[in-house]
C-alpha cells in the first residue's frame, strides 16, 4: 500500500524554523515528482514546492522563495521542507504528494515546473503549522 506521512508541524512564533518530513512507504521516490502543498483556513490549497527526483530539479512559490528548502534523503525515502523565517501568512496544514515523473510528464509537467495538486497521484494526512506573532 503506498502512503505518504507527513510529520514536524508544531506552533512556532514568527522567525522561527521547522523541518517537516514526508516519509514514503509501499513505493521509493525514485522517478518520482514531490510536492509539498499547504492549506489554511479558509483559503485553497496552494503548491509551496516541488522536486523532481530524477535531476533534482526544484521550484518554489514566490510566497517562500529564499526562506524554503526541499530536499530528499532517498536511502531514508523521506522528503523534507526545512521552513526558515517563518511568518504568521506560513500558517497551514502542509501536505506532501507524489506522483511519477513519467506520469507527470504525460500530464504536460516538465522537471522544474511547479506541478499542480490535481496532477499528483497519492497525497499524506498532513501535519499543522502554526506560527504567532
Amino acid at each position: 500500500e503506498v502512503q505518504l506521512v507527513e510529520s514536524g508541524g508544531a506552533s512556532v512564533q514568527a522567525g522561527g524554523s521547522l523541518r517537516l518530513s514526508c516519509a514514503a512507504s509501499g513505493f521509493t521516490f525514485d522517478d518520482y515528482a514531490i510536492g509539498w502543498f499547504r492549506q489554511a483556513p479558509g483559503k485553497e490549497r496552494e503548491g509551496v514546492s516541488c522536486m523532481f527526483d530524477g535531476d533534482g530539479s526544484t521550484s518554489y512559490a514566490d510566497s517562500v522563495k529564499g526562506r524554503f528548502t526541499i530536499s530528499s534523503d532517498n536511502a531514508k525515502n523521506t522528503v523534507y521542507l526545512q521552513m526558515n523565517s517563518l511568518k504568521p501568512e506560513d500558517t497551514a496544514v502542509y501536505y506532501c504528494a507524489a506522483v511519477t515523473e513519467l506520469v507527470a510528464a504525460r500530464r504536460g509537467q516538465a522537471p522544474g515546473d511547479m506541478i499542480p495538486g490535481d496532477v499528483m497521484d497519492y497525497w499524506g494526512k498532513g501535519t499543522l503549522v502554526t506560527v504567532s506573532e
